[in-house]
């Protein structure tokens, strides 16, 4: 499972808005790509396309899908935003990251 704070989820609220999407029909696609500082990167899109491969998840009402691959890093995390004066953005809360870069956007198991 992955969970949504409620900080990450007005703002992606705000976002699909920008974006004329629907809460109820786009979904926030999270996954992991090889690369970064770290070995491993983070990688945070909204998609209307629900792939059968995908693991589909809803807290805080926020669709997220998550292909099978990076669901196995990504097991317990929580999506985190930050709009504050010394960072802004989203992060990942991951139990299962060993080691982070200094940026937060990559890590290792």
């Amino acid at each position: 499972m992955i969970k949504v704070s409620e900080s990450a989820r007005n703002r992606l609220i705000s976002l699909m808005q920008e974006e004329n999407q629907k809460l109820d029909s786009a979904y926030v696609r999270v996954g992991v790509t090889s690369g970064g500082c770290s070995g491993l990167s983070y990688n945070l899109k909204l998609d209307t396309d629900l792939k059968e491969e995908d693991k589909l998840f809803e807290d805080a009402g926020v669709r997220i899908l998550v292909d099978k691959k990076s669901f196995l890093y990504l097991i317990g995390t929580t999506l985190e935003y930050s709009g504050g004066l010394n960072g802004k953005g989203f992060s990942f809360n991951n139990p299962n990251a060993q080691r982070t870069c200094g940026c937060g956007e990559s890590f290792a198991v």
